[in-house]
């Protein structure tokens, strides 16, 4: 039989603000705002990210085709001949 662990609720001595309505109402409205502002940031920061990653392919494909041109423009070497 398992014993309940009981506990004591504590009072303090300051007795809790009285709940104001229009400081509640003015703390969710800016934590929206932030929200909003946050989600924005985010958005603008993923798209420019996206932008250099097409960015950086495109240069990487030129870069391979220039490389493929300039290894089929250059002669090859004979190591050996069959005399």
């Amino acid at each position: 039989m398992r014993l309940k662990k009981m506990t004591k609720r504590i009072e303090s001595d300051k007795p809790k603000p009285p709940f104001d309505r229009a400081a509640k109402k003015a703390q969710l409205e800016e934590r929206a705002t932030e929200g909003a502002k946050a989600m924005t940031e985010y958005k603008a920061e993923g798209e420019a990210e996206r932008a250099k990653t097409v960015r950086l392919k495109a240069l990487r494909a030129a870069k391979e085709a220039a490389d493929k041109v300039a290894k089929q423009a250059k002669p090859t070497k004979k190591r050996w001949s069959a005399t």
